[in-house]
């Protein structure tokens, strides 16, 4: 009596056949169909493994981007927006090397009030020293890399440029009127609050740490000389505000959202631009007010009122 050689393993000999090719072993079953594939034939699925034919009739699969709106820039995708920033940051820093970037663009009351608007947004390009661009720089990678791929570059924009005019009008508001100040702290301190304001369980472990990083920060603007106060606070108002608007509307990515929500977060911040020249102003006849006495004030015609302003120093136009 003769015997096949080699003999098949017990293995192969149960397995059914492929029914694309019927010589090869099936070790599985499709999901769909239920019909035994082969190696060959396997097509990974969500759940256990498909044929081919299968494959071909299932539904288009939405990737994570197209759901978020990806394929239009409104959400997910490389952070270009984040990268963009900081290299302005760190070209604008190189310049203030070399010319006098920094007393053209620093923000001061006293020059946003004789007509230079533009400080309040180029101030916020500015830094004091290497170790404040990189500590600013460092946050807004983080921050904004995340927040950005989460409600797309519009919004994103909208929060950062909100938050950084918001800074400067809380500098002219709480430092004196001639003491300048720079940096990107202002909408770094807003997208710290945006995110807060976004955070929700199941987050990133960045977005977890921020509440934590923004109690230590707030410590060191109050503990450590020579920070503007001012700047951080307006800035995290107006980057909680502007994450609190998109929660409103709604944070899901589709265009009629994005839409609203960028549409007012610039509508918000173009105020905030043309009102930086009447604050200032107001900022600075409260200050020419407070280096004179009362009951002197109270005595002095118009006239003399003026020459008073006058030896009073003239802090702002």
């Amino acid at each position: 009596m003769s015997a096949a050689w080699p003999p098949p393993t017990p293995e192969v000999a149960t397995q059914p056949p492929c029914y694309r090719h019927p010589k090869a072993p099936a070790p599985v079953t499709c999901t769909r169909c239920d019909r035994p594939i082969c190696t060959d034939c396997m097509v990974s699925a969500p759940v256990g493994w498909q044929c081919p034919e299968c494959l071909k009739g299932a539904p288009a699969v939405r990737r994570m981007r197209d759901v978020q709106g990806g394929a239009f820039g409104l959400a997910g995708g490389t952070p270009y927006v984040t990268y963009t920033l900081i290299a302005l940051c760190v070209a604008a820093y190189a310049g203030q090397q070399v010319s006098d970037l920094t007393s053209r663009g620093q923000i001061v009351a006293a020059e946003v009030a004789q007509g230079e608007v533009w400080r309040v947004v180029t101030s916020g390009f500015l830094h004091a020293g290497l170790i404040h661009l990189l500590f600013n720089m460092l946050i807004l990678f983080q921050l904004g890399s995340t927040l950005e791929a989460r409600l797309g570059k519009a919004r994103f924009i909208g929060i950062y440029a909100f938050s950084l005019i918001g800074g400067s009008i809380g500098v002219m508001l709480l430092q004196p009127p001639t003491t300048p100040a720079v940096g990107a702290s202002g909408a770094v301190f807003g997208l710290m609050g945006a995110v807060v304001v976004q955070a929700r369980r199941g987050r990133s472990p960045i977005e977890s740490s921020v509440g934590g990083l923004l109690v230590i920060n707030l410590v060191i603007t109050f503990v450590l000389p020579g920070i503007a106060i001012g700047g951080h606070l307006g800035g995290l108002v107006a980057g909680v505000v502007g994450g609190l608007l998109v929660r409103v509307v709604g944070e899901r990515a589709d265009l009629r959202r994005v839409v609203v929500t960028t549409v007012v977060l610039a509508a918000l911040a173009l105020s905030l631009t043309i009102a930086a020249r009447p604050v200032a102003e107001a900022r600075c006849g409260d200050e020419r007010l407070s280096g004179l006495n009362t009951a002197e004030l109270n005595r002095l015609s118009r006239s003399e009122l003026a020459d008073a302003y006058a030896r009073a120093g003239q802090l702002c136009p």
